[in-house]
């Protein structure tokens, strides 16, 4: 199982952090060990002292797939739900400035939260979501807002990896992202359902 995710995918967030719009889908992975279900709490790792959140739409793969055409690439989409891409943003800006991977700001242990998922209707044209940081809205987004469509982004994925049953697609964040600190509740609603909740310690 792989998880794929994109960066820079809403402009707002582009801005916010004052980052260069891409031309094509960004790519980066996480590993299989940073997956954090079932509602169990994050506890922030020792080795940051600025873990931030950053709420995104994430689908999961139900079939094989390679170069894979836009026209059919939601037949290979079954579950969708919410996910938290947390993030080490001290150490991703050392690596920025550096121009070193991301890896270690993006793919350590449990840094990728998902929620219950939801039947995934490929006639629905977009999806709102929205994450709330105890109590108060942090996030709020619009998958039509995404400057590359999933279709697209499928495509683009499956043209440089295999797409396997049980790979999830995290893609992208919009506007809002900011720190945790312990004893904060991160809950996310995908069209209005409460599907993702996760503690802070």
């Amino acid at each position: 199982m792989k998880i794929f995710c994109i960066g820079r995918n809403y402009l707002a967030h582009i801005e916010e952090l004052a980052n260069e719009k891409p031309d094509q889908p960004l790519i980066f992975m996480k590993p299989s060990t940073a997956l954090l279900r079932e509602e169990k709490p994050f506890f922030i790792p020792d080795f940051s002292n600025e873990i931030h959140f950053e709420c995104e739409w994430v689908l999961r793969i139900c079939q094989h797939g390679k170069a894979i055409s836009p026209k059919f690439a939601l037949d290979y989409v079954d579950k969708m739900t919410l996910g938290i891409d947390f993030t080490a943003r001290d150490i991703q800006t050392q690596a920025k400035e550096k121009s070193h991977p991301w890896e270690l700001a993006k793919a350590f242990d449990y840094s990728a939260a998902i929620g219950q998922w939801q039947v995934f209707d490929p006639e629905t044209d977009h999806h709102e979501f929205t994450l709330h940081k105890n109590g108060q809205l942090a996030q709020q987004g619009d998958t039509r807002h995404m400057m590359f469509s999933l279709p697209e982004i499928i495509a683009f994925i499956s043209r440089y990896f295999t797409l396997q049953k049980g790979d999830l697609i995290f893609t992208g964040t919009p506007s809002g992202v900011g720190p945790i600190q312990s004893g904060d509740l991160l809950e996310g609603h995908l069209n209005g359902h409460p599907v993702l909740k996760c503690p802070i310690k």
